[in-house]
Order: structure tokens, then sequence, then C-alpha cells
């Protein structure tokens, strides 16, 4: 294998808080970073030799296992059934799903009449895309009326959306385009406006415009634009479909605004002004009780777990908030739905989902039961108000997932679709386990575990062991084909449900932020030292993984215990913190404050940030083997974070194991947009994975 590529060295010092910080790889930060989003051909000449040269390097890496990545695509895509369809939902005269066809990469838009008219498709995916390097929807919403189709796409991977409008009586575009949107689709209840956000020059999403067909987008009107650019703003709508949603908010604080669909002259109305902490979603019912009324989902007053209150539609303010379900700690409220007669709600209690259906008139409450050990949820109430029935999803690490409806009168449940592995899939060949890992200061963090039943537990074993911990976003233990490549070859495959995440409520949430970031870095370790002394494994067979925020958490426990790693796999890693927490031209910068802490204006969140942002502790150590992926066009982490990351570590390990970077250069955060693409990304991964410990035959 050829020598690796060496950045070369540009050294730029600048100082802050009264310490001076050093950066050689700065120069890898395009100064036209905006313009790169949109075309990535104006990309600096230098800084894209080296980004190849690093392509090329890994291509070479790879290269000797051609013939193993061939056949973990040819089984990836063999447990994926290609012509797949979603389950229809009716809404009115017609149902409307989305499927693939044999073959094709991207989705397809459909509806049929009720109750069993022919197919029509909308919006082929496969079409929109041809010809283009990159391309992803990003939504789709037909009009009340069921007259035209409004869609986003994004053909660059920086999550610019284009938006679209189709007359589904001609199947032709209407001749208004809208260019450099979030995606996010509003339509008004007569169809004549659509409501979008267009993000500003910094790549936020800001304002909200309000266009009406037929006329020139550059003339439509603003009618909501956020003072606060720390806040993001998106569009929702009630299940009522009486009232759009213009929500604000960052990680720590939200405010909305009621914007009524029947009266496009009507200015949006705000229920509660922000309040630093407080956090509130929003649901309608236009008589509960008599009264039209807002039902919110709001952690107000101290509710940790959050609570549902009610408020008149006329006078939401919190004076008015009146407790609905109220608050009870270790018990998380994650979502709730509203619909004529009933409120179904999605709530997590000792790690595990759970459904709660309320008879809004009688007040009683059960819940939809679930058998096994540890399993994942998901829960649609569909395009109906007037109806009785919820649609859920379930599945488990070992159980193919399952869409059924439900029938909260009559608690009757229908199985309308479980998700079929063409190549064959036995449940009762895997294990399925939930663990415990205690963590230096005591807490039990969980671990969900997925192996073969003949997998020796003697710690011979190669391990993956993946974690995220940000956000209060929570990794579901759920069901995933790609992962059986792994396991099937006697991998043991294992989440860390780590702090900062919601997994045990919302303080396993704040334990893992802001001053107590590090927990989510221990709990990682605490959890690969638990499966070492449990038998599981050893730890030269661990393989750490992560994403994103995920791909910190490699970089940090890379860092802290290298010794304790075989591998680790980085995809589009956020390891550069300190520099851009400190570069609020950034998009993600200032929203991203709450969760890190703000360097500019705190001394102390500078230090703190300083102690763990991974380039900044890369030190003299044998590193494991370390694979790095990147976007071009990535606005969320950009590319060049990984970047400088894998130059720092050439530079600094002693260990001469592979430390590999490969940049997409035709996409962004999420990588390859087609859904086969996407297993050559996925299969090279799994390939890392298998070579760092001695599998790839």
């Amino acid at each position: 294998m050829s020598e690796p590529p060496r950045a070369p060295r540009r050294p730029s010092t600048r100082t802050v808080h009264g310490v001076a910080l050093s950066d050689d790889y700065a120069w890898l930060r395009a100064d036209n970073w905006r313009a790169v989003m949109r075309d990535p051909t104006v990309l600096d000449a230098d800084i894209r030799t080296y980004l190849e040269a690093e392509n090329a390097y890994a291509d070479g890496y790879f290269a000797p296992f051609g013939d193993l990545k061939s056949r973990l695509v040819a089984e990836m895509r063999g447990r994926i059934k290609e012509d797949d369809a979603s389950v229809p939902v009716p809404d009115g005269p017609f149902a409307y799903y989305s499927r693939h066809r044999e073959g094709g990469q991207h989705p397809l838009a459909c509806r049929k009449a009720m109750p069993a008219g022919e197919e029509v498709i909308l919006l082929d995916g496969d079409a929109e895309a041809a010809g283009k390097a990159y391309f992803h929807f990003g939504h789709w919403r037909h009009s009340f009326d069921h007259a035209r189709l409004a869609f986003s796409a994004d053909t660059s991977g920086s999550e610019l959306y284009s938006i679209r409008i189709r007359d589904l009586a001609t199947g032709a575009d209407l001749p208004d385009a809208i260019e450099e949107t979030t995606g996010d689709l509003l339509w008004s209840a007569d169809g004549r406006v659509l409501y979008y956000i267009r993000r500003d020059a910094e790549h936020r999403p800001s304002k909200v415009f309000r266009h009406e067909l037929g006329t020139d987008p550059a003339a439509d009107v603003l009618i909501y634009e956020e003072p606060d650019k720390g806040f993001f703003v998106s569009l929702g709508e009630t299940q009522s479909h009486r009232y759009g949603l213009i929500a604000c908010g960052d990680h720590d604080t939200s405010e909305v605004h009621l914007l009524d669909l029947e009266d496009t002259s009507a200015a949006p109305r705000c229920i509660a002004p922000r309040s630093a902490g407080v956090r509130y979603d929003v649901e309608h019912h236009p008589d509960l009780g008599g009264t039209d009324t807002l039902v919110l989902l709001t952690n107000a007053d101290g509710a940790e777990d959050f609570k549902i209150v009610v408020a008149p539609t006329f006078a939401p303010g919190r004076d008015n908030w009146v407790d609905f379900v109220p608050h009870r700690p270790g018990r998380m409220i994650l979502s709730h739905s509203v619909l004529a007669g009933h409120m179904a709600r999605l709530e997590r209690e000792a790690g595990l989902p759970r459904i709660v259906i309320r008879d809004l008139e009688s007040g009683a409450e059960h819940d939809i039961a679930f058998d096994e050990e540890a399993y994942a949820l998901g829960l649609s109430a569909g395009f109906a108000f007037d109806t009785t029935e919820v649609r859920f999803t379930y599945a488990s690490m070992t159980t193919p997932s399952e869409v059924w409806d439900y029938d909260m009168a009559s608690r009757e449940r229908d199985l309308l679709k479980r998700q079929e592995v063409p190549s064959g899939h036995d449940p009762a060949d895997y294990v399925t386990r939930r663990l415990q890992a205690r963590a230096p200061d005591g807490e039990m963090v969980p671990v969900s575990l997925i192996y073969r039943r003949d997998t020796p537990l003697d710690g011979s074993a190669p391990l993956l062991l993946y974690g995220y911990g940000a956000y209060g976003i929570t990794i579901p233990a759920g069901f995933a084909t790609n992962r059986l490549s792994l396991v099937d070859r006697g991998f043991i495959y294992a989440i860390a449900h780590i702090r900062g995440g919601t997994d045990k409520g919302w303080r396993w949430y704040s334990d893992g932020k802001l001053a107590k970031k590090t927990n989510t870095f221990t709990d990682f370790i605490a959890v690969a030292e638990h499966l070492v002394a449990e038998g599981f494994t050893r730890p030269d067979r661990i393989v750490a993984h992560g994403g994103s925020a995920g791909g910190m958490l490699m970089g940090a426990v890379s860092n802290l215990r290298p010794d304790l790693f075989a591998g680790i796999i980085a995809e589009v890693p956020f390891v550069d913190v300190l520099t851009t927490m400190l570069d609020d031209t950034l998009p993600l910068t200032p929203p991203e404050w709450p969760e890190w802490g703000n360097p500019i204006a705190d001394a102390e969140a500078f230090e703190r940030i300083r102690s763990y942002s991974p380039v900044d502790n890369v030190t003299a150590a044998a590193y494991p083997s370390i694979f790095a992926l990147a976007g071009l066009t990535d606005p969320r982490v950009t590319y060049w974070e990984p970047a400088k990351w894998v130059a720092r570590l050439r530079a600094s390990d002693t260990g001469g194991r592979p430390i590999l970077l490969r940049t997409n250069m035709d996409a962004g955060h999420g990588g390859a947009a087609g859904r086969f693409d996407r297993l050559d990304e996925v299969a090279l991964v799994y390939l890392f994975a298998l070579r760092t410990v001695g599998r790839a035959v």
C-alpha cells in the first residue's frame, strides 16, 4: 500500500480568552464554502487535490478486498424488497403511499382512489434524479382538495431544497419555482397558497414566506422572520388541519406561532412567548369539553419529563395552561396526537417505549401492550382527524418492522405489513439482550445487543459498539437488515444508550451536555469495559462506530482510551468542536451553543470545550485504526472538520495503524442519496470493521 497523504502545515495562530490557539490545517476550510455548498466545482484546487489524494489512499486500502465488498453489497441488497411500498394512508377520496420500483434508487409518490382504484404515480423520483450526481426529496404534500402536489428536492447535498408544484390533473409542473428553501411545505385550506421557509445567506432557516400559486416567487410575502440567529424555524400542522405551526427554537427553548390555514391574510399568532428552557409542541381540538382548545406537550413548571396541558385557542398564553396529563418523573412523554375522540401519546419509561390511548370524553386511559424485552415503537396519526384509528410501527433487534392499525375504541389491532427480507431471516437464529453497565459515577447505562445464537461468548467474538449521545436523541433497539452482514460473520452488535440521549428521561440528556458533556464519553468507555469484563469480547476485538455528534464521541474516546478499541469508524464526525463553536458565521454554531456552550462569550465554556474537542486533543499516541467519512457539501458537519482531524492524527500517531479519510465529493451529511448507492458506503464501513479484526475473508 502506498504512503498516506500528508497535508501541508500552514500554521495560523489566534488568541482567545488569553489562550493562543495554533492550527496547522485551517487552510483546509475553503474561504468560499458558501459557494461550494451550491456548486462543488468551485472548491479551491489545493483543497480538492488533497481530498482526492485521501480518497485514492482509502480506495487503495480497500482495493484488495473488492470481492468481499461486492458480496457485502449483494447481501445487503438481497435483504431489501426492491419493489417495496409503504402502507397506503387514507385521506378522503384517496389513499396516498410511496413505493420503489425494482432496481430503482429513489421513491415514487403514488395514490389510489378509494376503495380500490388504479395506482397513479404522482412523482417519480428516479425520473427526477436522472442525470444528477446527487438527488434527495425533502418532502411532498398534496393540497387539501387533492388537486396539486408540492414537492421539494436537494440536488447537491447541501440541504438547499428547490420547491415545485405539480398539477395532478395534467401531471405538469406549474411555472412557480422556489429556490434555496428548507424543503418544508404547508398548504392553505383552499390550496391556493403554499407556505415555505427560505434559508438566509448563512444557510439558516429564518424566514417564512407565503406564495400565491401562479405568481412570481420574487414577490412572495414575508410573514415571519426569526430575530435570534440561534433559533431555527420549521413548519408543521395540527392533526385537525385547522392551523399551521411556525415552530422556532434551539435545543432548550421553543416558541410556536399559529397560522390560520382558512384565512391566508391572517398574521401568525404567538401561542406563548419564548422563555429560556421552556419547550412546547402544539396540537388542536375544535371542541374539547365545549371549547376550541390547544393541547400542548411541555416541560413548563419544572415538568422535566414533560406533561400535557390544555388552553383555549383564543387565549393560549401560559397563564391559561391547565394540566391535562400531569408530569410524572421518570415517564418521559415523547409525542402526542389529538384526534376527534381520542389522544394517543408515545412515552418512554425505564428505557422502553409505550403507546397510551386516552378517551377524551371519559378520560380513561389504556396502554398498547408488547411482550419483548427490548423494542422500538413509532406512532403516526395519518391524515384523518375524525377517526378512531391510529397507526404504529413495532420492531426489535431480531424482529423485522411491523405496521399496525389500532382501533382506539374497540382496542383491536390489525397487522397491515411485516417487513420482508427476500433473502430470508429467521429471528430464532439470533439473540437480543439488554444489559446495564456501571458508569464511573454509579449510573447504570443501558446496552442493547444482538448476536447469532451460535456466537461464542468467550471473549473471542468481535464486537461493533455504536453510540451517539447528543441532542436528546435516542437510538432505538430496532431492526436493521444491514447490520446482519456483520452479525452473520460472528460480530456482536451493541448499542450504548449513553447520556446525551433521552433513553432514561430528560435528565439523561441534561447529564450529557454542557458542563456534563464528558459523561457521554465515560459512559461509552464504561460500556466497552463492561462488555469485556462480562466475557463478550476483548479490547483488540472492539470497533467503535458513531456519526455526526456520535463522530465527536468517536474522536473523544480515541483520545481518552486508544488502547480500548481496535478500530474507530467516524461518519461525518463533529470533531473540530472548539473552532466551530468559535465561528458564529457557520450555519449551526449559534443554535448549538445551548448544547455545548458558547466559547466566544464564556471563558469557562471555552476551557471546557477545549478540554475534549477531538482535534485539539490529538496527542502522540498509538491510535486505533480509524476510518473517517465526510461529505463535501455537508452544511451540518463541514468537510474540513474530519479532514483536519485526520491530518493531525497522521502527524501525531505512533502506532502505525491505518488512518483513512474518504470524502464523498457529490454529497452532504447523509452520504449517497440513492438507496443502493448508499449500500456502497455501508459496505466500506463494514469492510473496514471486518479487516480491523481479521475477518475480511
